[in-house]
């Protein structure tokens, strides 16, 4: 690239970054403010648009204003932009000069880089400058393979990993100023108005753009984006309408379990592995997550059927069908997002009898958690099924902790010495998100 060009790029950029200002504060930054002054690279990813670059922001900010360090120390660039497109690996030396030249930086170099997964081969060049420059490192990119084994090996022992959602309902209320503590939920008023917000972090989901303006069509693109740019560009897929009609089958079934075959035939697509290499894609960029089958054999938690989520329920109320009558399902979507978010190891499980349960919830080789989430438990049949299968799972694989998630039921069964906790969701979803 040109000198005058990157020159305009990294200035305009540097501007539009410190141009963010009034942002909600992620709780996952919790987490990266202690690897701040530690060298590691720190590596962000997630799905697009979920907020990865205004992280980045709130990073700077911290740095700034706790740590005094100086703007012209900063280097922020969105390889997004399409005047990249021809930018390469060996590209990455003249804009680090271009840099210097611009800023005349004194100490510590702090290096924003969004998106970097469009560049080929960046993982070279940040770790020879990590070798022998004083650079940190903050890079973000919207596919999983920033945290592949390529870059691992690349990054051995340099790099932390992140990976990002949208806003948590504890973050949707931060957003919206919504002040509340462990009190507020026994306040009739501030009750009230949680539950009105809960109802439409239901209705809009999590992406942070969708929360401000209100406009949920804006997912519609966000979805076409995914599609047309991540997946069918970035894995040169070429049957446009097996992916399609995959992915709006999933927003359309959220947690719901589906065998490779009957998927297969679903699409009529020509074979399993297919299958399979679609799903491997939309996980690689985040849109979909597949849940293996808890079982002490490691073999059939492979070949028995998975289930699948999505990144935010919002899809499935855009682009989906029956979004009403799926409310059961969203639910549990909700809480496998919300596991996600706190990085927990999570499987479903079915016993001996076909008797299911939708979260066994692990750490390590210790079983934390069994959790089963429904609408309502007004109707005995269903109350009596979501009980009967935890009291299995307890019995069958040792787990002692269990839970039911309701959308507004509250208190505690005990059955033959069994405490089972029922909780209703917008509840969970803020003790789970502090």
């Amino acid at each position: 690239m040109e000198k005058e060009k990157l020159k305009e790029i990294i200035i305009q950029h540097k501007e539009g970054f410190f141009s963010k200002t009034n942002l909600t504060e992620r709780l996952i930054l919790n987490d990266l403010k202690k690897f701040l002054n530690s060298r590691e690279v720190v590596l962000i990813t997630g799905i697009r648009r979920c907020g990865k670059s205004s992280l980045m922001k709130l990073i700077c900010d911290e740095l700034i204003n706790k740590y005094d360090v100086s703007k012209n120390n900063i280097l922020y660039i969105n390889f997004d932009d399409e005047r990249f497109v021809d930018f390469s690996v060996k590209d990455f030396e003249l804009l680090y000069e271009t840099f210097l030249e611009i800023e005349n930086p004194n100490g510590k170099k702090y290096f924003f880089l969004d998106e970097i997964q469009n560049v080929f081969g960046w993982e070279r060049w940040v770790n020879r400058v990590y070798e022998f420059d004083d650079v940190k490192f903050f890079i973000t990119g919207s596919n999983s393979s920033l945290l592949s084994s390529d870059v691992s090996v690349s990054l051995t022992g340099r790099n932390r990993q992140i990976v990002l959602f949208p806003f948590s309902f504890y973050e949707f209320l931060k957003f919206k100023n919504i002040s509340f503590d462990e009190r507020s939920v026994f306040l009739k008023e501030k009750r009230a108005m949680i539950k009105r917000m809960f109802k439409e972090y239901i209705d809009l989901g999590g992406f942070p753009e969708v929360i401000k303006t209100g406009d949920k069509t804006i997912l519609e693109q966000y979805f076409k984006d995914i599609l047309y740019r991540d997946l069918i560009s970035g894995y040169s897929i070429k049957n446009i309408r097996e992916l399609k009609e995959l992915c709006l089958y999933f927003v359309s079934n959220p947690a719901t379990i589906h065998s490779y075959k009957n998927l297969k035939d679903f699409i009529r697509a020509k074979n399993i592995t297919t299958i399979k290499n679609y799903i491997e894609a939309l996980e690689e960029v985040f849109l979909f997550f597949k849940v293996s089958l808890f079982d002490f054999s490691i073999k059939r938690q492979i070949y028995n059927p998975g289930k699948f989520y999505i990144n935010d329920v919002g899809f499935s109320n855009v682009l989906g069908f029956n979004f009403s009558k799926n409310l059961g399902h969203i639910f549990e979507n909700m809480v496998f997002l919300e596991l996600k978010r706190n990085n927990k190891e999570v499987y479903y499980w079915k016993s001996r009898n076909g008797k299911e349960v939708d979260f066994i919830v692990k750490n390590g080789l210790k079983i934390e958690e069994a959790i089963n989430v429904c609408f309502s438990l007004v109707d005995y049949k269903t109350k009596s099924r979501e009980i009967d299968s935890l009291i299995k799972a307890k019995k069958e694989i040792g787990v002692n902790k269990l839970t039911i998630i309701t959308e507004d039921e509250e208190g505690e069964e005990k059955i033959d010495n069994v405490n089972i906790k029922i909780i209703p969701l917008w509840k969970w979803l803020l003790m789970s998100g502090k």
